[in-house]
C-alpha cells in the first residue's frame, strides 16, 4: 500500500513516501497484517531518503498508523516497545525519560546524550540537553530512532538521534479535529485547517491542548496549549520555502518520588499519598516561541537546503531546595546542507555542510522557597507554596556550537553500499555565577554559596562512522559498522565539576534486515566501549557528575512481525543488554569506593514486548501490546534490585463509522498494576521510588475532512 503525500519538491508534483507500519523495525502492535512486507523509508540515520534495509545500522521508524493509534499526549506513547529503548514518563505529562542502550541513564531528568530533532531541527541544545514541552504531539507523522553513536546531525549525540517528523503543510489530507477524554481527568483536543493558495502556495493552521489532574496522587496537574502557523511556496524552478511559527504553553506540577514505605502504600492501594521529601511545590510552566525556514533546490546532481531557526523560552521552575526563574533563553542556528550525487565507485552521493547554534540564557535565578517550615537545626520540614524568597543565585551562561559535516555513499555494485561519514564540532561554555547562598542536601537547609565564579571550557568533538550494507538476497540484507563519538557534558553537569571531560563511544556492531511475504525482523549485535563515561553520583545527598574510567556495552536487539492472515499480526521484540563498569569509583562518606565489574544501575538484561493486532478490513482495528523487564539495579554498588516492572499491558481499540469519521479507546495499563517506572537507592541506602499511572481510559473522536 502506497499512500501519495504532498511534500516539497518541484511545481504540482507528489512524491511517493511508504508509510507502513509492518516493519520489523516498527513497535510491533502497530503493524498492519499485510501479506507483502515493504520497507520505511528513513531520512534520519543517512540524511538521504533510504528505504531501513539498506541503512548499514540499527533504525525504527513509527509510522502514521501507530501514532494514529496512540493518545499521543507523549511521544512515549509513540516509542515504547522499541528494542534498546527505555522511556516512561514518571509525571503523567509531556516529559520522559528516554535512555537508548544506557545512553541516557544519568539524567535526572530531560533527556542527554541523544539528539532530538524535528523536521531537521535540533531540539536538543548545544550542551546537549533536550526539552519536550515545546512539541506538538498531535502534530507527528512519523518518528525515527537511530541507536548508537556516529551520527553526522550534531554533538551530543553518542547514544543516537530521535527525529520527529511533523505534518507536511502541503499535505491537504492531513486536516483533522480531534477531541477525547478519559479517566484521570484526561482531555485531549486538536485542530488542523490547511489548504492550497493558488498553485504554488499552501498554508496550516494547528492547535492543541492538553490536560489531565493525576487525582490519584497529590498536586500532578498538567495542561499545555500549543499552536502553529506553517506556510510553504513552491518556486518555478522547482525549489520549495517551507516556514513555521509556533508556541507553546504549558503548566505541570511535578510530584516527586516515593519513600519505600510510600511505594508499599501505593502498591496497595494505587494511590500516592505524598513524596519523599520536604518539596512537594515542584512543577514547571514553560512558555516558548518557535520560528523554523528552510529552503530546498534541486538543480541537476547537486540539491541544497540551508536552514534558520530560533526559540525563546522562560520557565518557572520549583525543584528540591531552589525556585529557579529564568525568562530570557534564546537558542538560535543555521545549517547549510548540499547532497552532489556522481560517480566515484559506481553510483555515489556526498553529503556535506556546516552548522552554528548558540543558546544564550541571561540573568536565569534560583530563589530560596518563602513559606516552609523548620525542625531541629533549622532543617527544612515542609513547604508551603511555590512563593519565591530571597535570591540565591544568579547566572548568564553562553554555550556556541560551530560543525562541519560530510557523508560519502558508493555503490561499487548493485548489492552493496559503503557509508563513510565524519563530523567535527566545537562546543565552548562561557557560564558566570554568582552564587549567593545555596541549599545544603546533607543538612537540610541555605548555607552560604560560592560567590562568584568563572567556567570557560572547550570542547572539541569528533563523530564518525563506516558502515556498509550488502543484499544477501532480495529478502534479507546483512551489514556491519564501525562507529564513534564525542559526548559533551551539559552545562549543569559541568556546574557541579568544572574538571569533566567529554566521554568517547566506541562502537561496532553487526546485523540482518529481512522483508519478505508475511515476515519482517531485524536482529543487531553490538559492543560498545565509553571512554570517560559521564556518570551520576551522590556527595552529601546532593547528585553531581564525574568522569567513570571505562563503560563496556554488550547487546543484541531482535525484533520480528508475522502477518498471520489479512486481518492477524503477531510480533515480538527482545533486548539483552550487559552494560559493565570496568573502571570507576564513586564517593560514599567522603571515600572514593570502586565500581570496577558492577553493572549500571536502571538497566535491564532483558526486555521483552509481544503484540497482537487486528484489522478486519472495514473499520474495526485493534491491538494489545505487552512489555516486561527483567531486575535492574537501582544504585552503582549493586546492592539491591527492582523487579516489577512485569506485564505492562495496553490495548487500543478503532471503529470508522465512515470514510472519515471514528472513534477510538486507548486503554494504558490495562491489568492496572502499581509499579514504579523507575527505582533509585543512594549511597546512603535511601530508596526512592516514582510511580506509574495507574489504569487509565482515554476515547477519542476524529473527523477528517
Amino acid at each position: 500500500m502506497q499512500n501519495k503525500i504532498w511534500m516539497p519538491g518541484k511545481t504540482g508534483m507528489a512524491l511517493s513516501a511508504f508509510l507502513l507500519s509492518t516493519t520489523a523495525a516498527v513497535p510491533l502492535w502497530a503493524q498492519d497484517a499485510v501479506n507483502t512486507q515493504l520497507d520505511e523509508v528513513s531520512v534520519t540515520a543517512t540524511r538521504s531518503e533510504r528505504g531501513t534495509k539498506e541503512v548499514p545500522a540499527s533504525i525504527t521508524v513509527i509510522g502514521a498508523k501507530r501514532i494514529d493509534n496512540e493518545k499521543m499526549f507523549n511521544i512515549k506513547d509513540a516509542i515504547q516497545g522499541t528494542p534498546g529503548v527505555q522511556i516512561n514518563s514518571a509525571n503523567g505529562g509531556f516529559d520522559s525519560r528516554l535512555v537508548i542502550r544506557g545512553a541516557g541513564q544519568k539524567a535526572n531528568y530531560g533527556v542527554r546524550e541523544i539528539m532530538v530533532m524535528r523536521d531537521g531541527v535540533p531540539m536538543t541544545d548545544p550542551d546537549s540537553f533536550t526539552r519536550f514541552d515545546f512539541i506538538d504531539t498531535q502534530d507527528i507523522e512519523r518518528i525515527e530512532v537511530t541507536k548508537g553513536p556516529g551520527s553526522i546531525y550534531g554533538a551530543g549525540s553518542a547514544g543516537g538521534v530521535i527525529q520527529i517528523l511533523s505534518k507536511s503543510v502541503f499535505d491537504p489530507g492531513n486536516n483533522t479535529v480531534r477531541l477525547g477524554a478519559g479517566t484521570a481527568g484526561t482531555t485531549n483536543a486538536h485542530a488542523r485547517v490547511g489548504s492550497m493558495m493558488g498553485d504554488n502556495d499552501a498554508i496550516a493552521v494547528t492547535f492543541s491542548r492538553r490536560a489531565i489532574d493525576n487525582s490519584w496522587r497529590p498536586r500532578n496537574s498538567f495542561e499545555s496549549t500549543q499552536g502553529s502557523i506553517k506556510h510553504g511556496h513552491m518556486f518555478e524552478n522547482g525549489g520549495t520555502w517551507e516556514s513555521e511559527i509556533s508556541f507553546s504553553n504549558v503548566n505541570m506540577e511535578i510530584p516527586g518520588s516515593m519513600s519505600a514505605a510510600q511505594y508499599e502504600e501505593f502498591r496497595r492501594t494505587g494511590k500516592q499519598i505524598g513524596n519523599s521529601d520536604a518539596f512537594d511545590f515542584s512543577g514547571r510552566d514553560s512558555n516558548s516561541y518557535f520560528i523554523n525556514s528552510k529552503y530546498e533546490l534541486e538543480d541537476g546532481d547537486i540539491t541544497y537546503k540551508p536552514r534558520v531557526y530560533a526559540n525563546k523560552w522562560s520557565h518557572y521552575h520549583p525543584v528540591t531546595g531552589a525556585i529557579n526563574v529564568s525568562g530570557d533563553n534564546v537558542t538560535a542556528g543555521a545549517d547549510g546542507e548540499v547532497h552532489y550525487k556522481h560517480q566515484l565507485w559506481g553510483p555515489s552521493t556526498l553529503v556535506a555542510g556546516v552548522s552554528a547554534r548558540i543558546d544564550d540564557t541571561n540573568d536565569a535565578r534560583k530563589y530560596r522557597y518563602r513559606d516552609l517550615t523548620t525542625g531541629f537545626g533549622g532543617r527544612i520540614t515542609a513547604v508551603l507554596s511555590d512563593q519565591p524568597g530571597a535570591l540565591l543565585e544568579s547566572e548568564d551562561a553562553r554555550n556556541t556550537l560551530v560543525g562541519a559535516f560530510a557523508q560519502e555513499t558508493v555503490r561499487p555494485n548493485e548489492k552493496t553500499l559503503v557509508d563513510v561519514s565524519l563530523r567535527l564540532d566545537r562546543s565552548v561554555f562561557d557560564i558566570a555565577t554568582n552564587e549567593i547562598a545555596k541549599y545544603d542536601f546533607a543538612t537540610g537547609t541555605y548555607v552560604a554559596g560560592a560567590g562568584n565564579t568563572q567556567v570557560d571550557k572547550t570542547f572539541d568533538l569528533v563523530s564518525m562512522r563506516i558502515g556498509s550494507s550488502y543484499a544477501w538476497n532480495e529478502q534479507m540484507n546483512v551489514y556491519g559498522s564501525l562507529a564513534m563519538s564525542d559526548q559533551v557534558p551539559s552545562a549543569g553537569e559541568i556546574g557541579t565539576n568544572t574538571s569533566l571531560t567529554a566521554s568517547t563511544a566506541s562502537t561496532v556492531e553487526v546485523g540482518l534486515k529481512g522483508r519478505q511475504a508475511g515476515l519482517s525482523y531485524d536482529a543487531a549485535v553490538y559492543f560498545t566501549s565509553v571512554q570517560d563515561e559521564i556518570v551520576s553520583v551522590s556527595e552529601n545527598g546532593q547528585t553531581t557528575f564525574r568522569n567513570a574510567g571505562e563503560v563496556e556495552k554488550k547487546g543484541l536487539e531482535l525484533s520480528a512481525t508475522y502477518g498471520l492472515s489479512e486481518e492477524w499480526s503477531i510480533g515480538g521484540n527482545y533486548a539483552f543488554s550487559d552494560f559493565t563498569f570496568k573502571s570507576f569509583n564513586e564517593p560514599v562518606n567522603n571515600v572514593n569506593v570502586s565500581r570496577a565489574g558492577n553493572n549500571m544501575p536502571y538497566v535491564p538484561r532483558h526486555q521483552y514486548s509481544l503484540s497482537v493486532n487486528y484489522d478486519s478490513g472495514w473499520g474495526l482495528t485493534g491491538g494489545l501490546r505487552s512489555e516486561t523487564w527483567s531486575a535492574y539495579w537501582m544504585d552503582n554498588a549493586n546492592s539491591e534490585k527492582y523487579s516489577s516492572y512485569k506485564y505492562i499491558t495496553s490495548a487500543n481499540v478503532s471503529y470508522d463509522i465512515s470514510e472519515k469519521q471514528s472513534f477510538s479507546l486507548n486503554v494504558e495499563n490495562i491489568l492496572d498494576k502499581h509499579y514504579a517506572v523507575e527505582a533509585k537507592k543512594s549511597t546512603r541506602g535511601v530508596q526512592t521510588y516514582s510511580a506509574a499511572q495507574p489504569r487509565t481510559f482515554v476515547l477519542t473522536y476524529r473527523q477528517d475532512f
